[in-house]
């Protein structure tokens, strides 16, 4: 028999996904029920979500000031809110908890008019537009920080730090060891991002690895993620640099290439970040420029603040001297092994656990 049930709401990206994906796990495995509201990203995104029912909910992004862009997004939103509150009506959930992105706007606006307990969680370092509107509107605040910037100051008394919520995948691999690359060694390189950290990446490490000594190019081992229009000019620069490549488009089993990387270059996303901090891996983050509150590049320096992570500025970066900082990594991996522990040692495991007990308490206090 089911505990009862409990609304998630995440916007339709990994980043807001993932963490609610998590929680989602844990909260069936003590007897609730899940339902997730979500757009219509977010529904083709989950398809394997861990709940009985994915409803799509109308939502847009505010991507511009002028006054006609402004209009056509808050009715939406009021649509949106319409639509969640009638569905929300037709069962009522012990609480909702929401994890950013506008599509958690509507559903969280109708939940509160409804009198449900809710929740917002905050995944990175610099809260959210969306989030920052909804904070005083919610019970309660879960932040993956400690210290989180453009925190509106009438919510944080509302705010538990509770840490980022990883999957089952990630989890089940926290307590592998890292093992060092030594000298002549196989030496593992994993470099991933989402469509824009692709491109870039697949311009730039091919570049930078073709400048290594010989000795250095015949110990890696790449595994890349491309875009499809650049899987074979990338895999041309590889076999022409003679080193050794595993590339795709996607991969299904990136926790598991994490956890075997001696080192992982990618974008610092919020899920990436909690993720690498989790497994205990030593990266380079290279956060996405431009982003409205450029929170990659506040997550990548939390990372970098403690020790498990080297953040390095798009702009900055070249083949010359990216090639550089892999050669003296690969040549003292004592490095490499003492990112990986101070990675290991901001991580969260925990999180996803006590994440799940705050909504616990929120329904218990709706009852």
């Amino acid at each position: 028999m089911s505990e009862g049930t409990i609304v998630v709401t995440a916007g339709g990206t990994g980043g807001h996904l993932f963490p609610a994906f998590a929680l989602s796990e844990e909260l069936t495995r003590r007897g609730y029920t899940v339902d997730l509201m979500t757009d219509r990203r977010g529904e083709s995104f989950g398809q394997n979500f861990p709940a009985r029912h994915i409803i799509r909910i109308p939502s847009a992004t505010l991507k511009s000031r002028s006054p006609v862009a402004v209009m056509k997004t808050a009715l939406t939103l009021m649509r949106g809110v319409r639509a969640a509150k009638k569905a929300l009506q037709k069962e009522p959930p012990l609480a909702m908890a929401g994890f950013g992105g506008y599509p958690t706007f509507p559903p969280v606006m109708a939940a509160n008019r409804l009198g449900i307990p809710t929740l917002l969680h905050e995944q990175n370092a610099v809260m959210g537009r969306a989030n920052r509107m909804l904070a005083k509107r919610v019970n309660a605040i879960a932040l993956s920080f400690p210290e989180v910037q453009k925190l509106p100051a009438e919510a944080r008394e509302k705010c538990v730090f509770t840490g980022n919520p990883v999957r089952d995948a990630v989890l089940a691999l926290k307590d592998r060891p890292y093992q060092p690359s030594g000298p002549g060694a196989p030496f593992s390189l994993l470099v991933f991002g989402g469509s824009q950290g692709a491109r870039f990446f697949a311009d730039m490490v091919p570049a930078a690895l073709a400048l290594l000594r010989p000795d250095l190019k015949a110990r890696l081992i790449v595994v890349q993620q491309c875009r499809p229009e650049d899987l074979e000019r990338v895999r041309a620069a590889y076999y022409d640099a003679g080193i050794r490549c595993e590339l795709a488009s996607f991969f299904t089993n990136l926790p598991e290439l994490m956890a075997i990387a001696h080192l992982v270059i990618g974008r610092a996303g919020a899920s990436t970040v909690s993720e690498l901090a989790v497994l205990g891996r030593p990266s380079i983050l290279v956060p996405l420029p431009h982003a409205v509150d450029n929170d990659q590049l506040a997550n990548a320096t939390e990372l970098e603040r403690a020790g498990g992570a080297v953040c390095l500025q798009q702009k900055d970066i070249t083949p010359e001297n990216l090639a550089e900082r892999l050669s003296g990594v690969m040549e003292m991996p004592d490095i490499l092994e003492q990112a990986a522990a101070a990675a290991r040692a901001v991580g969260k495991p925990e999180a996803v656990k006590d994440l799940a007990n705050l909504v616990e308490d929120l329904a218990r206090r709706g009852q």
